[in-house]
Parts: C-alpha cells; sequence; structure tokens
C-alpha cells in the first residue's frame, strides 16, 4: 500500500512538473518577444496588437520549449520537485532556465510599471513632493472635531462588520473544516462547493465590494459596513476551518467511541479546542478591519477615508495631514491593544 502511494505521488509530481515547463516554455517566450524585443531592443512605446494567431503562436512554442525540457530531463519542474537526475549538465540546463526567468520576470517588473528613476530624482518631482510633505506636518487643526467624528465611525463600521460577520463565518467553519466533512460524497461535495465559494469571494477586495455596495445601497458606512462583512466572513471561515483541521482527533475519537451524535462530537471535542484561537483571530480580523475601512471610504463606503477623500480632491494638504496623523494614531493604538488582547488569551 505504502509504495503504490509513493508511486501514485510521484506520478502527480511529473505531471505537475510537466505544467510547470509547459507554463515556463510559454512565459519565456511571451517576455522574451513582447518586452525584451519590442520595448527593449526596439524601443517600442506602443507594442503591436496581440492577435489570436500570435496567442497560438507562443502557446505552440512555448509547449514545445516546454516538452524539450521535460523529455531531455533538463526540467525546471523536475528540479523544483526534485525529481532530476544527478547529471551535471542536465542540472544546469535547469537552474540556468530558472534564472533567465528569474531575471526576465524582474525586467518585465521595471518595463510595465515603467519604473523611471529619473523622474523619482527630478527637480520637478523633488519640489512637488517638498510641498506635499510641508503640508502634511503643518496639520489644520481647525478640522480636528470632523475628524475625530468620522474616525469614530471608522472604528465603529469595523466593528459591527466583525461582529455581522463572526456567527456566520463560526457556522460556515465547521462546514468547510475537510475533516469533519469528509464521511460522506453529500458532505464532502458540500465542503467543496462551500470551500470554492468562500476563497472566490475572499479573493474579491474590499474595497472592490464597497464599490458593488455603494451602488446597492448608497454611499456612506452602511456599504462601508457590508463590505467588510462579505470579505471577513470569507476571510474568518478559512481562518476557522485551518483551525479545526488541526484541532487534536484524540477527543474526536474517543466521543465517536460513545455512540454520541455528530453534534455531540463536535460540541465536547472540537469547541474546547478552538474557542480561543477564534477569538485571537476574531481581535486581529477587527484590527485589519479598521485599517481597511480607512480605505474602502476612498470609494464612498463612508468613515474618514471618505473625508480623506474630499480634502485630497480638494488639494487641501494641511487638512490631509491632520486625518493622515489621527488615522496613524488610531491605528497604531489599535495594533497595540489587539496584540496584547491576543496574548493574553494564547
Amino acid at each position: 500500500m505504502g509504495t503504490e502511494t509513493k508511486s501514485q505521488t510521484t506520478t502527480a509530481q511529473k505531471f505537475q512538473a510537466l505544467i510547470l515547463d509547459i507554463f515556463f516554455g510559454i512565459y519565456f517566450v511571451v517576455t522574451l518577444h513582447r518586452v525584451f524585443y519590442y520595448q527593449v531592443l526596439l524601443s517600442l512605446r506602443k507594442l503591436p496588437p496581440v492577435t489570436v494567431e500570435i496567442v497560438l503562436l507562443y502557446i505552440g512554442i512555448g509547449t514545445i520549449l516546454g516538452l524539450a525540457l521535460f523529455f531531455l530531463n533538463a526540467s525546471p519542474g523536475k528540479l523544483i520537485f526534485r525529481q532530476l537526475p544527478d547529471v551535471p549538465w542536465k542540472k544546469a540546463v535547469a537552474e540556468h532556465f530558472l534564472w533567465i526567468i528569474g531575471v526576465l520576470t524582474i525586467a518585465t517588473g521595471w518595463v510595465v510599471t515603467r519604473v523611471s528613476i529619473l523622474d523619482f530624482f527630478s527637480q520637478e518631482g523633488l519640489a512637488g513632493a517638498k510641498r506635499i510633505f510641508s503640508a502634511l506636518l503643518s496639520p489644520e487643526w481647525s478640522i480636528l472635531p470632523q475628524a475625530l467624528l468620522a474616525i469614530v465611525e471608522t472604528i465603529y463600521l469595523a466593528l459591527m462588520a466583525t461582529l455581522f460577520a463572526l456567527p456566520v463565518a463560526f457556522i460556515l467553519s465547521f462546514f468547510t473544516a475537510r475533516n469533519l466533512m469528509r464521511q460522506s460524497p453529500i458532505t464532502l461535495g458540500i465542503y467543496t462547493v462551500l470551500r470554492v465559494l468562500v476563497n472566490f469571494t475572499r479573493s474579491i477586495e474590499p474595497l472592490i465590494w464597497a464599490i458593488i455596495f455603494t451602488v446597492w445601497v448608497g454611499i456612506g458606512p452602511f456599504a462601508g459596513t457590508l463590505a467588510l462583512m462579505v470579505h471577513t466572513i470569507a476571510s474568518l471561515t478559512k481562518l476557522y476551518s485551518e483551525q479545526i483541521e488541526n484541532v487534536d482527533p484524540g477527543p474526536i475519537e474517543a466521543i465517536e467511541a460513545t455512540g454520541a451524535h455528530p453534534m455531540q462530537v463536535i460540541w465536547f471535542a472540537v469547541v474546547p479546542q478552538i474557542v480561543l484561537p477564534f477569538l485571537s483571530f476574531t481581535i486581529y480580523r477587527w484590527d485589519i478591519n479598521v485599517r481597511m475601512a480607512t480605505i474602502i471610504g476612498l470609494v464612498g463606503g463612508g468613515g474618514i477615508g471618505t473625508l480623506l477623500m474630499q480634502y485630497q480632491g480638494l488639494a487641501q494638504w494641511h487638512e490631509v495631514g491632520l486625518l493622515v496623523l489621527i488615522i496613524a494614531i488610531v491605528v497604531w493604538i489599535m495594533d497595540y491593544l489587539s496584540a496584547r488582547i491576543r496574548e493574553a488569551l494564547v
């Protein structure tokens, strides 16, 4: 049985290595042609359009290159999965190809993001930066009452989002824990569907959710609360379920041996082991939500972020300086309190 499992693992790793080699091959061809040739050698500002024929050509050449590396046993994928034969030249080819991929990636990032050291240190740019930082370091204290009300709204926005998300995430976490849902094909199917849904929801940033909810319920803190709530449900569900999957199986097996109902097993064997980690995760998430609440305000999600966006749009940098100072102080205090509480719980 052990030999068969090992053989299956090796076959799976070989397949994964093949997929990696094909990906590396296509990536190499695309970056070499679109970035190095067009933008570095020819210094073109505007790239030629990408047609279906060019895409198919990239895929074809890249696949051939990947297959060649794989079947010649000079495979970067096999090197990553430690399946490469101990032949010096083959290992050297795989290592050098990975180095080339790494250098091309950095070069592509440099070109795509249009990094310019000259612009960064230009006289005009430095003068503008000096003007803004001078204003930021001399806050306009007359808007302090308005700013304090906005930061209080931000803190409560984050708090309500966390509280609304907590019971939903708690319940979902048991249905997305593999060790509790693998008993039958039906429960495993429920686990798979919920896990995919949670991962999809978590992959959408709160900023996007805030845009959606500002259209749905209008601009204001309620939209921000809903946006943070949705993302918090997904994030806490993942953290909670992973904690459930790592519980000690001994108590579970002992209570199951008594013929207890599955709900009794969860309540008496699982819940006592996860209470403190769950509290720690929840407090940490509230801390994160306070930070996020300042950002979603930029798209109309309420709180101090909305105020910040208004003054920034009017180029009133002294007012922006005060808001930034208040945000920094509150985030620091929240971070300190969160850390102390979590240390006390663990």
